[in-house]
């Protein structure tokens, strides 16, 4: 039996509002499907704006834009995290200050922020990581004591919730991703989502080149030029085509997707309980949204001898971000400030095949490979002791 690690759902349905697109009288960007995109999340999730963007990555950069981040500027954001994250800031100059996750969740620590905010601190980036929210409360209210912008990047964390709040709506600034790995897909793709009207003209105008293009189109003014920086952060209609086939089923998607998520847990819950690995955490003020399902295993050791023997038998598993502050661009720039947690969870988190296709036959094998791992005899310590 044969099992990826990922597997893009594009369902029959998808072409046809592919053909669609292509005939929809505009192929560039901000056309029929950007738009039918745009009302879809405004509406669903209570978002002030949003727009389309051609990755994540983007999107963040766009943030970046939007916060006025200048060189000589302080960032603080997760190590644990892609460096997309660290790059979209970077690149206007700032310095990038890591803070350490949680112990058991790898989402950045409130207490680690506060201690590491400076008068040159700008801004915090949180990552809801798994699709599992930060404790948005205390991170919310360190920001409004020190007069800072939270940006939200949350890739994973499309239909979470914060009590209550949809992940992506509670800082200044939000991301999603709709790379072929997430809940809903565009192939590449992103989402900026804007929560402070302060941002929201300006982040149009930023997002077409700099240009109030936008607002010409919808006739608002007579002409467009160019009246600030920007680029091209929008991506074509085809992508939102692709996309919005994607959200007529999303409700669906999302079902199977947290079904995959809780039979897993299920499934697994007989190995924690003997102390042979962890499953994820999920603190009371998160949900689960069938994002991704990963292992915490006792060891580094532990976690690449099961990702060998998996992958003898036919399953793909992965391990995930190698911390950013150890990086072979990044290690010189750090403070050498030691993130335990961040380096713990980077060692030994393991993330188990996961898309909306997968079956209980399938989801049984990849548990009864794990547990025949372990009866096998594995390195590293027993987690329970």
């Amino acid at each position: 039996m044969r099992i990826p690690f990922n597997k893009p759902f594009i369902p029959w349905f998808s072409f046809v509002y592919l053909v669609r697109g292509l005939y929809s009288g505009t192929v560039a960007g901000n056309g029929k499907y950007t738009k039918k995109c745009h009302a879809f999340f405004e509406k669903r999730f209570g978002f002030r704006k949003v727009l389309l963007t051609t990755s994540c990555s983007d999107a963040l950069e766009m943030a970046a834009l939007l916060c006025r981040i200048e060189p000589g500027d302080e960032v603080i954001m997760p190590s644990f995290t892609f460096m997309s994250t660290a790059n979209a800031f970077l690149v206007r100059g700032a310095k990038v200050v890591f803070a350490d996750t949680l112990p058991d969740v790898p989402d950045i620590d409130p207490a680690e922020v506060e201690k590491l905010i400076t008068p040159k601190t700008r801004a915090i980036v949180v990552v809801h990581y798994s699709g599992v929210a930060c404790d948005m409360d205390r991170i919310m209210d360190i920001a409004a004591r020190n007069g800072l912008f939270v940006v939200e990047d949350a890739a994973h964390a499309i239909d979470s919730y914060h009590n209550g709040k949809p992940l992506g709506s509670i800082g200044h600034l939000g991301t999603f991703s709709f790379h072929e790995t997430k809940n809903i897909i565009s192939g590449e793709g992103g989402l900026l989502i804007v929560n402070d009207a302060e941002f929201e003209k300006r982040a149009e105008i930023i997002w077409e080149k700099g240009t109030n293009r936008a607002a010409f189109y919808r006739g608002e003014i007579d002409r467009y030029g160019w009246v600030d920086i920007g680029s091209s952060f929008l991506p074509a209609d085809l992508v939102a085509a692709l996309l919005y086939s994607q959200i007529t089923r999303f409700d669906n998607i999302q079902s199977r997707r947290k079904k995959v998520w809780y039979a897993y847990q299920q499934l697994l819950r007989s190995l924690e309980e003997k102390g042979l690995l962890k499953l994820p955490v999920i603190p009371g003020y998160a949900t689960v949204n069938g994002n991704i399902f990963y292992v915490t295993l006792p060891s580094a050791e532990t976690r690449d001898q099961l990702i060998v023997f998996l992958k003898e038998k036919g399953i793909s598993a992965l391990f995930h971000y190698q911390p950013l502050h150890s990086s072979i661009y990044f290690a010189g720039r750090h403070d050498g400030r030691e993130l335990p947690n961040t380096d713990r969870f980077s060692d030994t988190i393991l993330r188990l095949p996961f898309y909306n296709t997968l079956g209980k036959r399938r989801l049984r094998y990849v548990a009864e490979t794990i547990a025949e791992f372990f009866r096998q005899g594995s390195p590293g310590k027993n987690l329970s002791s």
